[in-house]
């Protein structure tokens, strides 16, 4: 099938319409990741970076730029520079975690171990910090300096907050607007600055970026309780094995009677979780309707998103960025 053919996913016609950007981002990537004095760096930051990511993060600043009418060289500086921050908080995040899978392959902390993965991670975000200043710009530099102060800020809010059964929806969404939706949104907001857009495109972009990246994470929140391990890279159930308090079990918790709210308690504050746990939790989810109600939250963002692109010139990437949004979701429906 084309990719330009209406069916084809989002993100492979955004990628074929990208597709000489891309090579530049991915050769500058290459380029930036190497170290002549510690070998290490390249392997453990290749095993991650060309592991079969889509590159959403990056195409989503180089669409935003060439919507914006940029002809410049610095839209690919800064789509590396969004790569380099995701996948240092990825490996970051793996040694938090303790995860022994991502995107279907074993960890980087797994196959070399926590100290590698924590200081290429550091290293990472020094490189694109360098990308950052090359670019001249002070806003883009205070916008992505802003962004990654946020993303460690949803993380350790998360980790003080994730076994937590006070945790409510208004904190939930503080954590994923860190440790997603602010990459998002300083991704597609960064194209536009960089591209001299008018204020109200450059708004709009971030609202956008925000909106798309709550809805993802909403979705890959819900995914865990009903996804397809095989289309996910994760096991079913992964978030509720490691106590982590998202959406749908906030919602299930916010709806428990005493007896449930017990249960809870056991096996998400405490963690001592027993056999048939899993399919308990399931049928509290489903009691409640709060896996449904978790998929309409996830339409509203969506829909959010798609409303701040009518700001946009009308164009192919637009139209693609709207699909994307529709794209995200359509994984619950």
């Amino acid at each position: 099938m084309s990719l330009d053919h209406p069916s084809a996913k989002p993100h492979d016609r955004l990628a074929a319409a990208l597709s000489d950007d891309l090579a530049a981002v991915n050769r500058l990537i290459r380029a930036r990741m190497a170290s002549e004095n510690a070998p290490r760096i390249p392997e453990v930051t290749a095993h991650l970076v060309e592991a079969g990511g889509k590159r959403l993060r990056p195409m989503l600043t180089l669409a935003a730029a060439r919507m914006s009418g940029y002809g410049g060289p610095f839209h690919v500086h800064l789509a590396a520079t969004v790569e380099f921050i995701h996948t240092a908080t990825l490996l970051h995040d793996d040694v938090v975690d303790e995860s022994r899978q991502r995107r279907g392959r074993p960890t980087a902390n797994l196959l070399w171990d926590n100290k590698s993965s924590v200081l290429v991670g550091d290293y990472l975000f020094a490189r694109s910090f360098q990308l950052m200043v090359e670019t001249g710009s002070l806003r883009v530099l205070d916008i992505l300096a802003n962004a990654a102060a946020t993303i460690a800020e949803g993380e350790v809010l998360q980790l003080t907050a994730a076994q937590d059964l006070a945790t409510d929806e208004g904190i939930y969404l503080r954590i994923v607007r860190g440790k997603t939706a602010a990459l998002f949104s300083a991704a597609t907001e960064v194209g536009g600055v960089i591209a001299g857009a008018p204020e109200p495109q450059v708004r709009a972009l971030h609202e956008y970026g925000d909106a798309l990246g709550i809805a993802f994470q909403i979705v890959d929140d819900l995914l865990d309780y009903q996804g397809d391990a095989k289309a996910t890279g994760k096991n079913v159930g992964d978030d509720f094995r490691e106590r982590k308090l998202t959406l749908p079990v906030i919602k299930a918790v916010a709806a428990a009677d005493a007896e449930e709210r017990a249960f809870w308690a056991r096996t998400i504050g405490k963690g001592r979780q027993e056999e048939g746990d899993l399919d308990h939790a399931l049928r509290l989810l489903d009691r409640h309707g709060a896996l449904e109600a978790t998929r309409q939250d996830a339409l509203g963002w969506a829909a959010k998103a798609k409303a701040a692109m009518q700001v946009l010139p009308d164009d192919a990437f637009r139209a693609m960025l709207i699909d994307l949004a529709d794209y995200v979701v359509a994984r619950v429906n």
